[in-house]
């Protein structure tokens, strides 16, 4: 934004969902943005190429963070951001979500006494056992301005006492990162070709977190009904480098001979996959979102949601194992009508204006202007994702 000095606002992210949320804002300031990525998840894969892709500058980097342990990560990205704040003030920081870069963010705002701004303020799965929680929680209490994504969410920060002058609905910039970056329809039908799918003929999986992960029985589970699918019609699986390490670590590798699986996939390439699904399986959050835009049915395989919006029409929680099939065939058996059905219905997340709606809330922080709270309009998905 051209009223802002250049490197003003510093933008703290550390994973690539912070990369795809925040592209689009990072963008509108322009000049202004100073991009800040601790290391919390860097590898070229995963976060490197997602620069070139989205169209980003190349951040400033923080060292000693990635693959530590949670508090060890935390620990490091804030002394560093420390370092970095103290030498050149921004007038406002900027986080998003409830990642462990995040928290750091908002705790070295928070210790030199900069004004916070908080991007998908509000989220609550009420689950202990979630270190995101603990991290949105944190992040919530100290931020100056909370970015709602919904109403809903705004209720949840009214109900912990958050002063309702701190609180904004903007929308969820989730909706315009799907708008800008899913492929014209000629390049997905390329894509689809390329790989021997049909449109809506295929079910598209994810699996990365490490309460599926990380416990064997609930990854064998995981990795059991999806081949089960897949003698029925082809499952197509990214495969995320940890999860794959996890996989052959547990000898599970068998797992995997019937189903489709590609390296992790970029984010255009993604978003032509799920656009064309029959159905998504994930325990991704970020793909709970993506879904309503795309107009596509999911199935969580997850404890718990901190995104019930989407519950309401687009998908169903369920635990690891024979859930994940039988959800799953019922939301295939209800064919085209079904996915005509999804495709006419808005978003929750908002109609792809939040972006400018938060960087236009940054510069009325940034030089001491009163926080002012709103709602924003939803669109159908098929307005988004035709």
């Amino acid at each position: 934004m051209n009223s802002l000095p250049a490197r003003s606002v510093a933008v703290v992210l550390g994973t690539r969902p912070e990369l795809v949320k925040l592209a689009e804002l990072i963008r509108v300031l322009g000049p202004a943005a100073r991009v800040v990525h601790t290391g919390q998840h860097y590898d070229e894969e995963l976060s490197g190429g997602f620069l070139a892709e989205l169209g980003l500058p190349d951040p400033e980097y923080l060292t000693g963070v990635g693959g530590q342990p949670r508090a060890v990560q935390i620990a490091a990205a804030l002394h560093g951001l420390d370092e970095l704040f103290a030498a050149e003030p921004p007038l406002a920081v900027v986080v998003q979500g409830d990642t462990n870069a995040a928290l750091s963010g908002a705790l070295a705002a928070n210790a030199r006494d900069l004004p916070l701004v908080h991007v998908e303020a509000g989220l609550r799965s009420h689950d202990r056992a979630m270190p995101e929680e603990h991290n949105r929680v944190l992040i919530d209490r100290l931020a100056d301005v909370l970015c709602a994504a919904t109403p809903d969410n705004r209720e949840l920060l009214l109900a912990e006492g958050v002063a309702a002058e701190r609180i904004v609905v903007t929308g969820n910039p989730v909706v315009e990162a799907v708008r800008d970056h899913l492929p014209a329809a000629a390049t997905r039908a390329a894509l689809l070709d390329a790989h021997g799918l049909t449109a809506d003929g295929y079910v598209l999986a994810t699996v990365h977190r490490p309460e599926n992960t990380d416990d064997e029985t609930a990854l064998t589970a995981v990795l059991t009904e999806l081949a089960g699918l897949a003698r029925e019609l082809p499952v197509v699986v990214p495969l995320h480098p940890r999860t794959r390490a996890r996989i052959e670590s547990a000898g599970l590798a068998h797992l995997l001979d019937g189903l489709t699986v590609l390296p992790p996939a970029g984010y255009g390439t993604f978003l032509a996959l799920a656009r064309h699904a029959a159905l998504l399986v994930s325990d991704s959050g970020g793909i709970q979102e993506e879904t309503t835009v795309l107009g596509r049915p999911l199935v969580v395989v997850r404890n718990s949601t901190e995104r019930p919006e989407s519950l309401a029409d687009f998908a169903e929680l369920v635990d690891p194992g024979p859930a994940i099939g039988t959800a799953a065939r019922r939301r295939l058996a209800e064919g085209p009508g079904g996915l005509r059905q999804l495709a006419a219905l808005p978003s929750p997340y908002g109609d792809g204006t939040a972006s400018r709606r938060i960087a236009e809330l940054i510069a009325g922080l940034a030089y001491g202007g009163a926080v002012d709270g709103g709602t924003v309009r939803t669109a159908p998905a098929q307005q988004l994702a035709a």
